[in-house]
């Protein structure tokens, strides 16, 4: 059973996202989705770095359009039920969430690795820049090769 555009949530915001609220969000279905898997980023512990927050900086709406296009990939891939995904945007300190993925599915694999495939694709296709803020002042930070080279492996 695939699900369908009401069964996904993508959302940029600065606000932050109630973790517990998406969960029972994603819970609730039909009955037919067995599995729940989510993820969730936050901000490191920056004391032992320079670095004082992050920004991050995205292009609204062209960002949304490529989250809703790999949720849409995800979907095509793997018999999922609801999908959520929710990033957030602008100053952001230690401990603060990042990021919010989540899917059900009928069976565990499946979940688990649209919810590996969700974060891998996120990383390297959705329009985002870091920007770490520290008393010397300002850097953009540039894509890891390491998220590049995870989201190959979906190819």
């Amino acid at each position: 059973m695939l699900g369908s555009e009401a069964d996904s949530r993508v959302l940029v915001d600065t606000k932050d996202f109630d973790i517990a609220e998406l969960h029972g969000w994603l819970k609730a279905n039909d009955g037919a989705h067995g599995a729940l898997v989510t993820f969730t980023g936050m901000v490191r512990d920056l004391t032992d770095s320079a670095i004082e927050r992050l920004y991050l900086e995205h292009y609204p709406g062209m960002t949304e359009k490529a989250l809703h296009n790999i949720v849409a990939q995800a979907r095509s891939r793997w018999s999922l039920g609801r999908v959520a995904v929710y990033h957030r945007v602008g100053a952001l300190e230690a401990g603060d969430n990042i990021v919010f993925v989540g899917v059900s599915s009928a069976h565990r694999k499946e979940a688990f690795d649209a919810a590996q495939f969700l974060m891998d694709y996120l990383k390297r296709d959705a329009p985002f820049w870091k920007k770490e803020v520290s008393a010397e002042g300002e850097n953009w930070v540039a894509q890891k090769e390491s998220d590049m080279e995870a989201a190959e492996r979906w190819d």
